[in-house]
């Protein structure tokens, strides 16, 4: 019982964690539209189009989507085979959670130095109208990387201890 505080403390942390990383997109998600809307203003109304919006629309939704990736979506709403890990026991499950767990730390694993190697060596580069180093608008991706080997390393030790593993039944979900 002396460990349930503890599990409770960390566990009001962790919901706390992904409210800010859906803050996050958030902020990323209106970014990209106000900037839309600027240029949408500034092609018809001023008949003067800008060329950095269409920079900054594309780096928001790079980092909305690996950002929401490696830390807003849930294993539920990951894409899978449903119509047949939906069907299979738990216990089927928790070993294909193992073992798909294992194959993606690996590939992770595996792409991280040379993917870190490239985005640190993107700094000679600048984007074509902010000026800003390409490896700062890129490194969401070593951070995406970094984020899913940690995840998989959980949910793998998570379905070795015995845990339930992630319900993907859309009629069940709905509930």
């Amino acid at each position: 019982m002396s460990n349930f505080p503890q599990m409770s403390r960390a566990s009001a942390f962790g919901r706390w964690l992904r409210r800010r990383a859906e803050n996050v997109m958030v902020l990323l998600l209106s970014v990209m539209f106000a900037t839309f809307i600027i240029q949408i203003f500034a092609r018809y109304a001023l008949n003067n189009p800008i060329g950095w919006s269409e920079e900054v629309i594309i780096t928001a939704w790079l980092w909305t989507v690996l950002w929401g990736a490696a830390f807003v979506v849930s294993e539920a709403e990951e894409i899978r085979f449903d119509i047949i890990y939906s069907t299979l026991s738990e216990r089927v499950r928790r070993i294909l959670t193992v073992i798909t767990g294992i194959v993606l730390v690996a590939l992770y694993s595996i792409s991280l130095p040379a993917s870190y190697a490239y985005v640190s060596f993107m700094k000679v580069e600048r984007s074509a109208y902010l000026h800003v180093p390409i490896n700062w608008l890129y490194s969401i991706y070593v951070i995406f990387l970094v984020a899913c080997i940690c995840r998989y390393c959980w949910l793998v030790v998570d379905a070795i201890r015995g845990g339930t593993p992630p319900d993907t039944d859309a009629a069940r979900l709905s509930d």
